[in-house]
C-alpha cells in the first residue's frame, strides 16, 4: 500500500505575500539605515531652529527695552538728564520684565559715551547734526552738559540752526541657550541702543 504523501497547496494570496516580502526586505533594511543616518542631521537643524527663534525673541525684548527707556527719557528735558537714570533704568526693566523675563539677564546704561543718557547737538533745517551725536557722541555729552547751565542754549547754535537734545539707552540682555553643547554659544549678550529726541516744548 503506497502512502500518499500530502502536498502542500499554497493560494495565489500566499505566494503574493512571499514575493512581496522577498522584495520589500532589501528596501526596509536601506530605508532604516537611511533614517539611522539623518536623525542627527535632522534633529541638528530642530534645535537650531528653536534656539534661532529664541535669540530672536530675547533679542527684541532687549530692544524693546531700550525703547521704553528711551521713550520715558524723551518725554522731557528735565526726564533726559542723567540725575533720571534710576526711573529710566526702571522703564526699561519694567518692560522687559513684563515680557516674562528675568531682570537680572538686563543691564541698562546711558546710550552716550560716558555713559551718559543726553547728548545735545545743532541741527540744520536739511537734518544735519553737528556735531553728529552717532559718530562725535562724545563732544554731543560735553556740548549738553555746558550748554544745559545757560539760560537760552539756542544760543549755542550758529544762525539757521536749531538746538537738539536727544536721549539714548543702551540696554544688555544675556541669551542662555538651551542646548549647551557649544560652549561658545552657551550665552551669548546682546546689546541694543534706542536714542530719541527729547520733547523740549
Amino acid at each position: 500500500m503506497n502512502a500518499q504523501q500530502e502536498v502542500p497547496v499554497r493560494s495565489a494570496v500566499t505566494r503574493w505575500l512571499m514575493r512581496a516580502g522577498k522584495a520589500l526586505s532589501p528596501q526596509l533594511g536601506q530605508s532604516l539605515y537611511e533614517v539611522a543616518l539623518l536623525t542627527p542631521l535632522l534633529l541638528t537643524m530642530l534645535v537650531g531652529v528653536v534656539e534661532l527663534g529664541r535669540y530672536s525673541y530675547i533679542s527684541i525684548l532687549v530692544a524693546n527695552a531700550a525703547r521704553a527707556g528711551a521713550a520715558y527719557g524723551s518725554q522731557s528735558l528735565p526726564q533726559s538728564a542723567t540725575n533720571y537714570a534710576t526711573y529710566i533704568q526702571a522703564a526699561a526693566t519694567n518692560d522687559f520684565q513684563n515680557n516674562g523675563q528675568n531682570v537680572s539677564l538686563l543691564t541698562v546704561q546711558g546710550g552716550f559715551p560716558g555713559p551718559a543718557y543726553n547728548g545735545c547737538t545743532c541741527e540744520d533745517n536739511s537734518g544735519v547734526m553737528n556735531p553728529d551725536p552717532a559718530t562725535d557722541g562724545a563732544s554731543a555729552v560735553n556740548l549738553c552738559t555746558t550748554a544745559s547751565t545757560e539760560p537760552d542754549p539756542s544760543t549755542w547754535c550758529p544762525a539757521g540752526q536749531h538746538w537738539v537734545v536727544l536721549v539714548s539707552v543702551e540696554a544688555k540682555g544675556t541669551f542662555a541657550s538651551l542646548f549647551r553643547f557649544i560652549p561658545s554659544l552657551s550665552s551669548i549678550t546682546i546689546d541694543r541702543t534706542s536714542t530719541l529726541r527729547v520733547n523740549q516744548q
